[in-house]
């Protein structure tokens, strides 16, 4: 065996939600390890930073665009990465959002908007990812879970419905994949610096109390989480299903 297992040379990779953060180191790293890669922004133009960055790097990227709040946006994304790459052999659920409020006061509006990003089209995209993966005759779908997958939370709801949902999603997924060689595993990350959690960089009480937790001594870096992304996109974790990797500075092991 030789590092060759974590090469994705010859392999296409879509990345939902790569304009910035988590997305965009994950989708940098996959080029930067031989993948060719569809980058997914929510508007045309916004993963402009992405795409430099990967081709600087002497990578192959293309933007596909789509609101994954939209419920004809999954299967449109999916085309538009066919048309550039042939195929997708990878795909990184990552698109998320957040929406915070004390849940007595938590709208319906809100529930929805979350639950329509983070959990439906993960699992839309999923199907039809798979479906064509199953064709292929393997593949690899890595979804972007959270520590509320495993934890409740405070005023996130609905981001902790959908994040535990994620995690079930992945081993419901896995069960019935496995067999027809692809894998269905997810990253949950820790307290990572991006915008979703500025709020709570911002707000000196909550971020003490975070790092006092953190064995690690530091916020994550959306850099922090791209190995685990290669890991889990690669050969070296061909009989890896169903598993939901924490990333998180031994955050749950406290």
């Amino acid at each position: 065996m030789s590092l060759n297992i974590f090469s994705l040379e010859g392999k296409t990779a879509l990345v939902t939600g790569a304009s910035s953060g988590i997305g965009q180191a994950i989708a940098i790293t996959l080029a930067e390890s031989g993948a060719k890669v569809a980058v997914h922004s929510r508007k045309s133009g916004n993963a402009a930073e992405t795409l430099a960055t990967i081709e600087d790097r002497g990578g192959v990227a293309f933007e596909v665009v789509g609101d994954m709040a939209d419920t004809s946006t999954p299967q449109s994304v999916f085309d538009q990465s066919v048309d550039q790459l042939g195929r997708v052999d990878i795909l990184i659920n990552n698109s998320g959002t957040i929406r915070r409020a004390p849940a007595i006061e938590y709208s319906e509006e809100d529930w929805q908007a979350v639950i329509d990003v983070n959990l439906t089209s993960v699992f839309r995209l999923s199907q039809i990812a798979g479906r064509a993966m199953i064709d292929n005759g393997g593949g690899k779908i890595v979804n972007i879970a959270s520590l509320l997958s495993f934890q409740g939370g405070i005023t996130v709801p609905a981001y902790t419905a959908s994040k535990s949902a994620v995690a079930g999603l992945t081993k419901a997924l896995a069960n019935e994949w496995a067999k027809h060689n692809v894998n269905v595993n997810a990253i949950a990350p820790g307290y990572i610096a991006t915008k979703n959690t500025a709020a709570l960089q911002a707000d000196e009480t909550r971020n003490r109390q975070i790092l006092e937790r953190i064995p690690a001594g530091r916020w994550g870096k959306p850099e922090d989480l791209a190995g685990a992304a290669v890991f889990l996109s690669s050969a070296a974790s061909d009989y890896l299903h169903g598993h939901i990797l924490v990333v998180d500075g031994g955050w749950m092991g406290r």
